[in-house]
């Protein structure tokens, strides 16, 4: 009884606040005009610079004048911590920008939007498929707002030096490209390579590669049911295309010697570097990172592409992080922070904030208007068929991929039992 209690006022504020969104969008108009600022200050916390937040923020609250939206800029080595720590003495934040990652950690923090009150339905027909991270049994954790996909960069100097046309479309076509692209020395010893792959150490975005690998052979790595949440990594296929032990091994072939596709080892610098000083043909990066790459090397010829698919899979899928707005339950102003929160994800502001901050939007109908930059249209199709997984705790989900790679390198496991135990390991973080 309790909880059904609890549901019904959850459901009750949040009508008001659909309610309030309504009149302050001006669907429905009220006599009487609400004084400026009437409604109150909502506190955002986000890992955005104030310089970068300022103009859209200012740009917000004067569309939206009944309350204030007062932005607070975190590092985001420390907006966990200092999150938590402000929590803890009652002076949080009202709403937040949430990444993917912190979802699971925060879900017992933030308003869960119940389904009766923003259907599954209305849900998935707004935003595209990676926005689904936040979607649980109980309800919404956050409006999705952006999504940053992983993409391939390529080298095209490396490339029309050795006559090669296109990057690769499918993983398949790595035994041919691979040979071509990477370059020895007389003693044998790899000076420029194909790819990164195959470790996991200097490999940048190295566990959402995999884990987008994984993705590609249809396992989400995270299921919740009823609020049990769980790894489905020991999940059985029996298509040994999409089985997880034989996807493993084939990201460990791009580091052992004894394979067609070697191009990766130890002695290399982390991936992105070797990639800014042309020692890398593809490099597997997020969109976000393409005003750092350009940056770190101007003169770099190189260009962006959706990651290669599984040939003949059906379907397309890249690995994606993902930021949303969710609102603390500690909040004192529900009403308020629940309209500021829903006309960012709906209004302008989500389309500014991701030109602004050079990823995608989450909305679908955003993704309809693609930019007209070189790059742009290119991430906004990624984003479409992007997915994301609730990741419990990031440093220790590290450590999981990181010990399921070496294992297998380091033959002190098969990819089946590697398999095997990340998938006990992920199931004792997640439970």
């Amino acid at each position: 009884m309790k909880g059904n209690f609890q549901l019904i006022i959850i459901i009750i504020f949040i009508a008001l606040a659909v309610f309030g969104v309504l009149v302050f969008s001006g669907a429905i108009p009220l006599g009487k005009k609400t004084e400026p600022g009437s409604l109150g200050t909502v506190v955002l916390w986000g890992t955005e610079s104030g310089a970068t937040m300022a103009p859209l923020v200012e740009g917000f609250n004067t569309a939206n004048p009944a309350f204030i939206v007062q932005y607070v800029p975190k590092s985001p080595e420390n907006f966990d911590k200092d999150l938590l720590e402000a929590l803890a003495v009652g002076r949080g934040p009202d709403i937040v920008f949430l990444p993917d990652n912190l979802a699971f950690h925060y879900a017992n923090k933030i308003v869960t939007i119940p389904y009766e009150s923003y259907s599954r339905t209305a849900f998935k027909n707004n935003y595209a498929g990676a926005g689904e991270v936040f979607m649980i049994s109980g309800g919404i954790l956050a409006f999705p707002l952006t999504i940053d996909p992983l993409m391939m960069y390529y080298n095209r100097s490396h490339m029309d030096a050795s006559g090669v046309i296109y990057p690769p479309v499918f993983w398949d076509e790595m035994p041919t490209f691979v040979p071509l692209l990477t370059k020895k020395n007389d003693s044998n010893k790899i000076i420029k390579s194909a790819v990164a792959l195959g470790h996991f150490s200097n490999i940048a975005n190295a566990k959402d590669i995999l884990s987008a690998l994984f993705m590609q052979g249809g396992n989400s790595i995270v299921t919740e049911k009823d609020g049990v949440f769980s790894s489905s990594l020991g999940a059985f296929s029996t298509n040994p295309t999409y089985d997880l032990p034989a996807i493993l091994k084939f990201y460990t072939n791009f580091a052992d010697p004894n394979q067609e596709v070697y191009s990766w080892n130890r002695s290399f610098p982390n991936s992105r570097d070797a990639f800014s000083r042309e020692d890398l043909t593809l490099y597997f990066g997020f969109a976000s990172e393409l005003v750092p790459l350009v940056n770190k090397n101007p003169n770099q010829n190189f260009s962006v592409a959706s990651i290669p698919q599984i040939k003949n899979s059906g379907f397309k899928s890249t690995g994606a992080r993902v930021t949303g707005i969710a609102i603390l339950s500690s909040t004192k102003n529900f009403n308020t922070a629940f309209t500021a929160a829903s006309l960012m994800a709906t209004g302008n502001f989500a389309y500014q904030y991701a030109l602004t901050t050079g990823v995608a939007p989450a909305r679908r109908d955003l993704l309809s208007i693609k930019p007209t930059d070189a790059y742009s249209p290119i991430f906004y199709d990624s984003a479409l068929y992007a997915r994301s997984w609730l990741d419990p705790s990031e440093a220790d989900t590290n450590n999981i991929f990181r010990n399921m790679i070496d294992g297998v390198l380091s033959n002190s496991m098969t990819p089946e039992n590697a398999i095997s135990d990340a998938n006990s390991k992920l199931n004792l973080l997640l439970r």
